[in-house]
Parts: structure tokens; C-alpha cells; sequence
């Protein structure tokens, strides 16, 4: 059985579990401390960097976009059909979600007080979903048909995240994006979300995202949320 080695609230794990809860594949998984990491964890990865998959054949495999590759090579695409060119502008539009990851954590991390940075960073991250506003038909599901895709895999946990963040601090990084807003209501609706986190992700991660942090301790930005139904589902 595949065995995945994670950190509870890291994004690129989610998108590797999202992918094999997609597909249906059996996997185990094992959580460490970043901040202490085991050595037997440092043995095994070059990086020193989550996620690693160790294969049935005790292969150790690191960094993100390979693992998905390799789950895809393995265990074939979501979808059926795909043309090389299809395949290609899919891994473009998955990069791309999985480049702004760390700018997320580091939006939802600004410290309490820093109002300049985090309307800077946010202005900055929230580009990644204008543009996706502009890709999406709002004819679809989701991101390319009503088919779930490899790029709405690399979406969810930006998605995921963003979803938390309005539930408990009323704050909507997707205001304005009515196509994204829907796309991020059906792709949660999957349960894919929930089934590729660890039980007790939402605790972890509004301990260290909604603590200490400007989205927990400045209400006001609330006024600046997009609350209301004439803009948000």
C-alpha cells in the first residue's frame, strides 16, 4: 500500500491525498512535526520538505507535482481521453494553483496589526482567482466540465482554505468572483475536502491561521467582507 508522510495542515499534501481519494486509492498515512522532524524523515527526503510518497516497491518520491505526475502515470488520469495538449494546459493551470499555496499561508499568517500587509498580500493572491474567473464558463461543474479534473484537484485546498477562513472569520477572499464562488461550492460539496485531511484539520488550522493573526484579531475587516448575498452564495 502507498504510504503518505504529511504535516496536518499542509496544501500540497492535501492535493496529493486529494488525488488519491479521487481515485479511489488505497493509501496509509503518517504525520510528523515539522518542527522537530524525525530523522528517519530526513533520511528519506531530500527536500525535508512534505509531501513524501513511499511506493509499494519502497520507493520514497518528493516534491508535489512529481508525486501527482506519478499517481497519474500509476493509476491513470480522472479523466479519459486526454490529448497531450490537454494534458499539458492541465499540469499549466495546476502549477499555477499550486504557486500561490505559500502565498495563501502567508496572506492568512499576517500578524495581528499589519493591516498594510495583509490588504498587500491579499491584493497579490486573489489575482490567481480573478483569473480563474475569467477562464471559468460558469457552464460547468467544475473547472473544465462536469467531470472532476486534475486542476480542480490542485485548486481544493486553496479553495478549502478559503471556505474556512469566511466560515470563521467572515472574511471572503472570492468576493466578486461569482464563478469561482460556485465552482468552490461544488467541488466541496464532493466531500473530497474533508475525506483528504486529517479529522481534526480545521482545529489545527484555525489555531495557527485564526490565532494571533490580523483575520482573528481585526474584526473590521469583516466590513470590507464580502457578506452579502448580492455578492457572495
Amino acid at each position: 500500500m502507498l504510504k503518505i508522510v504529511s504535516f496536518k495542515i499542509c496544501p500540497f499534501v492535501q492535493r496529493v491525498t486529494a488525488a488519491l481519494e479521487a481515485k479511489k486509492i488505497p493509501y496509509e498515512i503518517e504525520y510528523i512535526n515539522l518542527n522537530d522532524k524525525p530523522q528517519w524523515f530526513l533520511d528519506i527526503s531530500p527536500n525535508g520538505q512534505v509531501p513524501i510518497l513511499v511506493t509499494e516497491n519502497g520507493s520514497t518520491l518528493f516534491e508535489s507535482d512529481a508525486i501527482i505526475e506519478y499517481i497519474d502515470d500509476e493509476f491513470g488520469d480522472l479523466e479519459s481521453n486526454l490529448s497531450n495538449e490537454d494534458k499539458a494546459i492541465d499540469r499549466a493551470w495546476s502549477y499555477l494553483a499550486a504557486k500561490h499555496y505559500l502565498t495563501q499561508c502567508g496572506t492568512m499568517g499576517s500578524k495581528s496589526k499589519s493591516k498594510s500587509t495583509f490588504e498587500e498580500r491579499t491584493a497579490n493572491f486573489i489575482k490567481s482567482f480573478e483569473k480563474v474567473e475569467q477562464k471559468l464558463t460558469g457552464d460547468t461543474t467544475f473547472f473544465k466540465s462536469d467531470e472532476l479534473s486534475k486542476v480542480d484537484i490542485a485548486w481544493l485546498p486553496l479553495l478549502h482554505r478559503a471556505a474556512i477562513i469566511k466560515e470563521h472569520s467572515g472574511f471572503d477572499f472570492l468576493c466578486g468572483l461569482p464563478k469561482v464562488q460556485a465552482w468552490q461550492k461544488a467541488l466541496l460539496a464532493t466531500g473530497l475536502a474533508e475525506s483528504s485531511v486529517a479529522n481534526d484539520f480545521v482545529e489545527r488550522f484555525s489555531d495557527f491561521y485564526l490565532t494571533n493573526t490580523y483575520l482573528a484579531e481585526n474584526k473590521d475587516i469583516v466590513a470590507n467582507a464580502c457578506i452579502s448575498t448580492s455578492c457572495c452564495d
